[in-house]
């Protein structure tokens, strides 16, 4: 099992970012191993990690109505389907919670590189994570719906 020093600074920034970035609350909910690759979500941002300590990957999947609440908050766009603006947006969350979630490792020793943000979507699209390990799930609540994180770790060393 994935310990909970590395999943906590992940639910923590994406946390952080939606809180202060489009001022949407969210409520994790009980993290679970995912055994499909099917994502949860409408559309995907999933990052790779590695590091001399750790290689694996992040990845947020957020139904409709919560990417639409949050591309709105955030750029004042109203939007209804997943174009462009959407998935460019998911990618900066992507990026931000992946970036917070690092520099909160950092300091309990763990440093990796992130590589570029991949951004999938589609009914059904699966999110293939970089790592062999276990893929660990965490369900978060907003008013808008709901979005799942997904960590994938292994020790390298």
């Amino acid at each position: 099992m994935m310990k909970a020093e590395f999943i906590n600074p992940f639910l923590t920034s994406m946390t952080n970012v939606l809180s202060t970035m489009a001022q949407i609350e969210s409520r994790p909910g009980q993290p679970a191993v995912k055994k499909s690759a099917t994502a949860l979500g409408a559309v995907t941002g999933i990052i790779g990690m590695a590091g001399e300590q750790l290689k694996g990957s992040f990845a947020v999947s957020f139904s409709e109505p919560v990417i639409y609440a949050i591309t709105k908050r955030m750029l004042g766009e109203e939007v209804s389907n997943v174009n462009e603006t959407v998935t460019d947006m998911v990618g900066e969350l992507t990026n931000m919670a992946t970036g917070g979630a690092k520099a909160l490792l950092a300091e309990k020793g763990f440093d990796f590189d992130m590589a570029v943000p991949v951004m999938v979507s589609g009914k059904d699209h699966k999110i293939e994570h970089s790592s062999s390990g276990p893929t660990i799930i965490l369900p978060f609540e907003t008013d808008y719906g709901d979005f799942f994180i997904e960590i994938s770790f292994i020790k390298v060393s």
